[in-house]
């Protein structure tokens, strides 16, 4: 698909921004498994809402009633699995096989037909979004987005209610921070299938054994000027400054944007702050070209791998973290089989299989317990279980509306000369 086929029509400051993040953000960063492939990454981009009208039946009604279709799972024992590249477990002898879906088919007998096909949010919307609008199935029954596009679907129309009856292992198995993001408060649409997190990271020989512990220490300390990055997501690099400013990035305020933008600001014309990154802050993280930097958690599992000097730190104000979530389409044709599959991966055996697997963090409880069964090192790893002290500094970047979008992109593209 061609770029410009997703862009047409977009403001230009939402155009960038997605466009940054497909080709040096974590929309460029390969899925990959923790312990087998290395860095970790999160399928992200920035979209404003286009004025797309929600999805209407043949017979022109809208709302729930156009999103439900005739559902055929009692029949036709299948579900139709959109996910992102090498975002499931895979069999180390045949990476055609992934144990967690065979062992979904054994337990329902309902047999999954996944596709790797979620390359990117903005692109996998171009690839749904005909249908969508039409009011027809799109051929999948589950799909895993970003939060941010989950949120954008939801607020459509575009994504079918959960059946509560049908996944209470869900219900009651997800971790309390995960339940109630303001995009879809008590998970009536979502259900996470993994979290992203958002942490300072620092080469301790770069910085002659200083801990570097604050975004406030990454725009002051003297002894890191000009040896400092920032991520060039927004969201991640604004949310991680209004935290340190005392401002909750779920609650924050136009006022409260300016002003970490003005701070950002004040570390660019200090030179303070060396440039704003994507993924390729790694390198130069490890060569200790930089010195500290606002890093993706699942980057530092394999940076520390190869560099012990690579240490990481959640600042005491807090983090801030997102989420790739599973949804139903609406008009999908296996609605039921789908909500088994969701409700089947928050069984903590199964949540810990998987995350053994691609090493992101679980929103399941249980999980660790049965993780360390099968994998000590990534159950003691918090960038993969957080700790109790770590998950509750976790904060969720609010959802923007469509001006927002647009002005506050703007203004950050501006900010780091893109």
């Amino acid at each position: 698909m061609q770029h410009h086929e997703i862009t047409d029509g977009l403001p230009e400051p939402i155009r960038k921004a997605w466009e940054r993040s497909l080709t040096s953000g974590r929309a460029a960063l390969s899925r990959r498994t923790v312990l087998r492939a290395g860095a970790l990454a999160a399928g992200a981009s920035t979209l404003a809402a286009c004025g797309i009208p929600p999805a209407k039946s043949s017979g022109g009604t809208s709302g729930e009633a156009a999103n439900a279709a005739k559902d055929l799972s009692d029949t036709d024992k299948v579900v139709n699995f959109s996910n992102w590249p090498l975002y499931v477990d895979v069999d180390e002898k045949d990476e055609q096989k992934h144990g967690t879906l065979e062992a979904f088919t054994a337990a329902t007998g309902v047999k999954v037909k996944y596709t790797e096909d979620v390359n990117d949010n903005v692109e996998f919307f171009g690839k749904v979004k005909p249908q969508l609008a039409a009011g027809q199935d799109t051929g999948r029954d589950i799909m895993v987005l970003t939060d941010w596009m989950a949120a954008r679907l939801i607020r459509l129309g575009w994504v079918q209610k959960l059946d509560q009856s049908a996944i209470t292992t869900a219900i009651t198995n997800l971790e309390a921070r995960f339940r109630a993001p303001d995009w879809d408060p008590g998970r009536l649409y979502s259900y996470p299938w993994a979290g992203i997190q958002v942490v300072i990271a620092y080469n301790k020989k770069a910085t002659k054994g200083k801990t570097v512990s604050s975004v406030s220490q990454l725009l002051d300390d003297p002894e890191l000027k000009g040896r400092v990055t920032f991520l060039s997501e927004m969201r991640d690099t604004v949310g991680m400054t209004l935290l340190d400013m005392g401002k909750d990035p779920g609650k924050f305020t136009a006022d409260d944007y300016a002003a970490a933008l003005a701070r950002l600001q004040k570390g660019v014309d200090s030179k303070q702050i060396r440039k704003f990154t994507g993924n390729d802050y790694g390198q130069e993280l490890s060569s200790g070209d930089i010195a500290a930097c606002v890093a993706w958690g699942g980057d530092l599992i394999q940076l520390k791998a190869d560099n012990p000097d690579i240490e990481f730190v959640v600042p005491e104000a807090g983090y801030v973290a997102s989420t790739d979530n599973m949804l139903i389409p609406a008009r999908a044709q296996h609605k039921k089989n789908a909500e088994h599959l969701i409700n089947f991966y928050y069984r903590p055996e199964i949540a810990a299989q998987l995350t053994a697997g691609i090493g992101y963090v679980s929103p399941v409880t249980g999980a660790q317990a049965e993780l360390a069964k099968l994998d000590p090192d990534a159950a003691a790893n918090p960038l993969v279980i957080p700790t109790p002290e770590m998950a509750a500094k976790v904060h969720n970047f609010r959802s923007l509306t469509e001006a927002e979008e647009t002005d506050f992109e703007d203004r950050f593209s501006k900010l780091i000369g893109a």
